[in-house]
């Protein structure tokens, strides 16, 4: 049982971060934030899929400006990605979007920061302190080691809110690496109770930003760090939304949306197309069959333990193999025949 880090609790238009809120999933949009239909229809996708929190971006005031035009049309909260201009963050504010983000690198005008948190505050407007690995060092710190920087410099935000009457902060330290991530989400959970954002920056396409991804946050998940993530992808929205997903479930810190599907590598011990079954049973398993637990297992070394810990299951044989429902062993089945009994069985369950 993962014991979960203790923050406060941040209410992000609805959705609420840390404490013990469940883990929300993330994403930002990939379109021309100006392009109003073009945004609210990705984000209405995102919706679909499970997206909890969208952040959109803005670069410009004439962006900023479509905000309010956009959350009228969306569900689910909208968050201002807000990089230099303090103009943008206070035009988003007015806009009335459920969150901001700024990155720390790129805002350090104490006096225009303070026109931000102040706007915020008066709003009931959340504020992400997201600092990012590629855009915190300046002239002078040149030396400092990467996360001992990180981890002080958001410090010295929250600090500088703090002193503002502003408490309404999640925090994020995102690195493009895995193990710089880990150290500094490890760091500044210990030495605050912020809610935390988690995401490795920058991970590249999705073949190596899952990976990357499954370990960097995965793994402070399983530390109980984290409050809420992004999975970060070259790629679609809605993949990232999916990867986030099945990170969760991996560690049990969400139901599955889908069968989940337990199977063997294959080695020499197999003696049944375990390949070919299992793609065809992932094919034809039935849409109404969450939460299932379903193991396809090509030999007896693991097969009779995987099959009678799942709700159903199969241990191969030589050319056979037995099929396990709740722990009990049912009855044997020839190859030919595997694919199509084990379906009508999972369509006879609950």
């Amino acid at each position: 049982m993962i014991q979960r880090r203790k923050t406060r609790v941040v209410n992000v238009g609805g959705v609420l971060i840390g404490g013990n809120n469940p883990i929300s999933v993330q994403t930002m949009t990939k379109t021309h934030t100006e392009d109003i239909d073009a945004t609210v229809q990705q984000i209405k996708e995102l919706e679909t899929v499970g997206c909890h929190i969208v952040r959109v971006a803005v670069p410009t005031i004439v962006t900023a400006k479509c905000l309010g035009a956009i959350k009228k049309q969306v569900r689910i909260p909208l968050v201002a990605d807000i990089h230099f201009g303090h103009h943008l963050a206070l035009e988003a504010i007015a806009q009335g979007v459920d969150k901001i983000r700024i990155n720390p690198g790129n805002m350090k005008d104490k006096k225009k920061l303070e026109e931000i948190v102040l706007a915020a505050k008066d709003k009931g407007i959340p504020i992400r302190i997201g600092v990012n690995s590629g855009s915190v060092r300046s002239e002078g710190d040149e030396d400092e080691e990467l996360t001992t920087l990180m981890v002080k410099t958001v410090l010295k935000y929250c600090d500088h809110f703090e002193s503002l009457g502003f408490k309404d902060v999640v925090l994020s330290l995102k690195a493009s690496d895995v193990p710089s991530t880990l150290d500094a989400y490890r760091s500044i959970a210990i030495q605050c109770d912020y809610p935390l954002h988690l995401g490795v920056t920058a991970a590249g396409p999705p073949s190596l930003a899952t990976i990357k991804s499954a370990i960097g946050i995965g793994g402070l998940l399983s530390e109980g760090i984290g409050d809420t993530l992004r999975v970060s992808y070259t790629g679609a929205s809605e993949l990232e939304v999916k990867a986030g997903y099945d990170i969760l479930e991996a560690l049990g810190l969400h139901k599955r949306h889908e069968a989940e599907l337990i199977s063997c590598p294959t080695c020499g011990r197999c003696e049944i197309d375990l390949v070919d079954i299992v793609e065809k049973v992932r094919q034809r398993l039935p849409g109404d069959k969450k939460h299932l637990q379903i193991a396809i297992m090509g030999c007896v070394v693991n097969g009779p333990g995987e099959a009678r810990e799942v709700d159903i299951g199969i241990a191969g044989g030589k050319g056979f193999g037995f099929l396990f429902k709740k722990g009990e062993k049912v009855r044997k089945i020839p190859e030919d025949r595997m694919v199509d009994e084990l379906l009508e069985e999972i369509a006879r369950m609950a």
